[in-house]
């Protein structure tokens, strides 16, 4: 008898925290009365190993528990309680991931069920509080041949969000503006379209879910911290250029400077860095991997024990199925099926 996929999900084996227990993921479910639904009134982060030891997961706490603090989601856990949920959801699943395997911690905290709803939930109110963990290949799963052929940044007409009407850097679940530039930008001809958008003052600000930088004359640029979410890999770039001595340089540039660039690239935590060839179907530069976007890749590789473009090549090759079985459908990073 032939399993079908929701039997193959279920004896996955991993679990999912949630308030204090850990439930099978297929069972992981959040009420429809959760503020999260409602206002997508919820802040996450989601962080990667580099074998098997997550990446900056302080880091990521601690711009989780801003967003907590900002949004005034009455959390009584410490940033320590967060690390060690965190680490056991990791210790728990293991033994369900290959050896080469990286995890993928996926942490939400939303304010909890509305007040309206009290009587349901027998006047007990609290903040959710969800860590999952999956592995990191399905999010990198189409990624592999960006290596070779590049990004194309599309600049699309959904603007960034500005700050003062809500400040980009709290990294919240309400990002519909995100998905709207997703979807444009997988309606431009061509393949490998990534949206980038502009702030309301006509700067470039950032990718929907990735930072964008530059490099010109030997010097690595990427837009003021402004109207963007400053990544946890975009200022891990700056570290990496001090290790090596290259400069690096927040400052405001337009369509103009990126037409005119040596070469440029992208960060994301799943993917730590991958190179843009184009702009606009334009080629940066010659159009071909950029000499500083490599050395940094090879470096941030080193300093974390990884080959980082052989690893996500390896796990592309892996998700064929994934790919051919998710095309069309709304995946992290993959906005066409073409």
């Amino acid at each position: 008898m032939m399993e079908d996929s929701n039997t193959k999900n279920l004896k996955s084996g991993r679990v999912v925290y949630m308030n204090g227990v850990y439930v099978p993921e297929t069972d992981a479910k959040i009420s429809i009365f959760d503020s999260a639904l409602m206002f997508g009134d919820m802040v996450f982060e989601m962080t990667r190993s580099f074998n098997k030891k997550t990446f900056k997961l302080d880091e990521h706490i601690e711009r989780l528990l801003y967003g907590v603090k900002i949004y005034e989601i009455p959390l009584k856990k410490s940033a320590q309680e967060l690390k060690e949920i965190c680490l056991q959801t990791i210790e728990q699943n293991e033994p369900f991931f290959s050896d080469t395997d990286e995890h993928r911690l996926m942490i939400n905290i939303s304010r909890g069920p509305l007040g309206v709803y009290a009587p349901i939930f027998d006047y007990k109110l609290e903040p959710t509080v969800v860590v999952a963990d999956f592995p990191l290949k399905w999010t990198v799963s189409y990624m592999g041949k960006l290596y070779d052929e590049g990004i194309n940044a599309v600049l699309v007409n959904q603007k960034a969000m500005p700050s003062y009407l809500m400040d980009p850097k709290i990294k919240s679940r309400s990002r519909v503006f995100y998905q709207m530039a997703n979807i444009e930008a997988s309606k431009f001809k061509g393949k490998n379209n990534w949206a980038l958008l502009m702030g309301l003052d006509g700067h470039i600000a950032e990718g929907s879910g990735d930072n964008f930088f530059i490099v010109k004359n030997g010097v690595v640029i990427t837009p003021k911290p402004r109207d963007i979410l400053v990544g946890i890999s975009r200022n891990y770039i700056f570290e990496i250029c001090k290790e090596i001595d290259i400069e690096c340089v927040e400052r405001d540039f337009g369509p103009y400077e990126v037409n005119t660039a040596d070469e440029a690239f992208m960060t994301g935590t799943p993917f730590s860095i991958l190179p843009v060839f184009r702009f606009n179907s334009l080629d940066i530069g010659d159009g071909k991997f950029g000499k500083i976007t490599k050395i940094l890749i090879d470096k941030w590789g080193k300093n974390v024990g990884v080959n980082l473009i052989k690893q996500i090549k390896q796990f592309s090759d892996e998700c064929i199925e994934i790919r051919e079985k998710t095309a069309g459908t709304t995946n992290p990073y993959q906005f066409s099926s073409k």
